[in-house]
């Protein structure tokens, strides 16, 4: 984990669970400011998905940090994930991550609080369609609902060194790489930590037990933009808050009118089949940018909805 004391980069590696008193470092709240002069070097290619041992460090079974515990995914197959990516640079070149690798700014890595280390994951930039494969060897972010954080080189790739953060879409990619497909299903990430040497800039928000599915289903930055990195798609994408997923209908109006007239924004309730079965989501948006989204998601936290999540249209 990026920002763990060294002696706790040791338990992780030793122990099943870590507990710590000591918050990890973190850049959050304040986007690392590029060092001068700093430009990612472009003939860094993406990382190269392949079968890996799963590492000896960073993969208890479950650990605790900042007073939430995380539950680090026992496979990465299938895993999808929406919401906000930050990234972290200078202050963490080449400090210890969970593994017990070095952290290298320049490289195309990630840090992630569940999945299993190391893994491999296509980060796309929801709002501008750009696209980066990365290798993820360490655990984070821990503040706010960060969901990932990248490394220098694929936070530039993506475009997002500027605002410091962006609205992604995180998906673990098989050996080989394998085209993403928008209709799979999403699963919810149990919170997980960070270790040795580096910790991350953001994290998401709630706890949640191993392998759960989620209803959910859903996310900009601006910095330097390197060769090789163009857009996926030239439609921007319309992003949503999910404030809850129900069955029954009347549960989702319930939700919806609870929350009507909060200062959220335009509030729906979408029905959807899945996997032939009708649900009901309670949507809130269009947001266009990760401050609103931060806003509303922390508003609906103080009025008791702590599963709400970033959706597509």
């Amino acid at each position: 984990m990026r920002a763990l004391a060294v002696g706790l980069a040791a338990a992780f590696g030793l122990a099943g669970c870590i507990t710590t008193s000591a918050p990890p470092v973190s850049n959050n709240g304040v986007p690392p400011a590029p060092p001068a002069p700093v430009a990612a070097p472009p003939a860094v290619p993406e990382a190269a998905p392949r079968a890996e041992a799963r590492s000896r460090h960073g993969n208890p079974p479950f650990y605790d940090v900042f007073g939430k515990r995380y539950y680090v995914l026992s496979s990465s197959a299938a895993y999808v994930e929406r919401g906000v990516a930050s990234w972290y640079g200078p202050g963490f070149h080449k400090a210890r991550t969970s593994t017990g690798e070095q952290y290298d700014m320049y490289g195309m890595t990630a840090a992630h609080k569940t999945l299993p280390l190391p893994a491999y994951v296509r980060v796309t930039n929801l709002q501008n369609g750009r696209s980066v494969v990365v290798r993820v060897n360490d655990r984070g972010p821990f503040v706010g609902n960060r969901i990932i954080d990248l490394s220098y080189t694929a936070a530039s790739r993506l475009d997002m060194l500027r605002n410091g953060t962006a609205m992604v879409e995180v998906r673990a990619l098989d050996f080989p790489a394998t085209t993403p497909d928008p209709g799979a299903p999403l699963l919810s990430a149990a919170p997980a930590s960070r270790s040795s040497g580096q910790a991350g800039a953001a994290a998401s928000a709630g706890t949640a037990s191993p392998g759960t599915a989620s209803a959910a289903a859903a996310t900009s930055g601006s910095g330097t933009v390197e060769a090789g990195s163009a857009p996926t798609s030239a439609v921007r994408t319309v992003l949503f808050v999910q404030a809850g997923a129900f069955a029954d209908p009347a549960n989702a109006e319930r939700l919806a009118a609870k929350l009507r007239g909060g200062g959220y924004g335009k509030i729906f309730v979408r029905d959807d089949l899945i996997a032939g079965r009708k649900m009901f989501r309670v949507r809130i948006g269009p947001v266009p940018d990760v401050p609103e989204f931060d806003r509303i998601v922390a508003a609906l936290e103080r009025a008791g909805v702590h599963d709400a999540h970033l959706a597509l249209d």
